[in-house]
């Protein structure tokens, strides 16, 4: 049985990885249409909390 979790843990391990990548690249994708709203609008304020969220994701 120990030989069998080790042996699947590296593939589950793998897909967590590839959600999490998956999941930061889709943030990072909102958070830029985001950015080009604001800077459409002049709103400055936001366009500085934005790139500082875009920044943490980076």
């Amino acid at each position: 049985m120990t030989q069998m979790k080790q042996n699947t843990q590296p593939s589950f391990q793998k897909g967590f990885e590839t959600y999490f990548e998956t999941h930061r690249v889709n943030l990072l994708k909102i958070l830029e249409h985001r950015l080009e709203v604001a800077r459409a609008k002049g709103d400055e304020n936001l366009i500085r909390q934005l790139e500082a969220e875009k920044s943490y994701y980076n």
